[in-house]
């Protein structure tokens, strides 16, 4: 079993940073996926004004999640990812997992110094069916 099934096989709660109300939207249709496979999944977005995508509940930010999160995953521009390390270093989850087509190493250096481990550039569905 490599790596990432690892990963998806031991942590079942997962913030979905970037989704959408729209479930056309690829961050709603995965974050859906991952529900129907088993996974305790909430979405994270501060730029709606919405408490649910479907039967997902979606809070304005990481800090608002009244429990454990496990894996971050997270669909926002390469760019993006400087402004969410403050949030993602306190609330400590396990793994940041970033999706297919974002890359930062720069800033995710302070996550990967916590101890916190790092997946980049690796859509999750596209892992999960792979593994399972």
């Amino acid at each position: 079993m490599n790596e990432n099934c690892k990963v998806l096989k031991n942590n079942k709660s997962i913030a979905v940073i970037g989704i959408s109300r729209n479930i056309s939207r690829t961050s709603t249709s995965i974050a859906h996926y991952l529900k129907r496979n088993g996974y305790d999944v909430v979405g994270v977005n501060p730029n709606t004004s919405f408490s649910k995508s479907g039967d997902i509940v979606v809070y304005n930010d990481l800090k608002e999640i009244p429990h454990k999160i496990d894996i971050v995953n997270v669909f926002r521009k390469s760019e993006d990812i400087p402004s969410l390390i403050d949030d993602i270093l306190g609330v400590g989850p396990n793994v940041l997992w970033l999706q297919l087509g974002i890359r930062n190493d720069v800033a995710v250096e302070p996550v990967r110094k916590a101890g916190i481990k790092v997946i980049q550039d690796t859509c999750i569905m596209v892992e999960h069916s792979y593994c399972f």
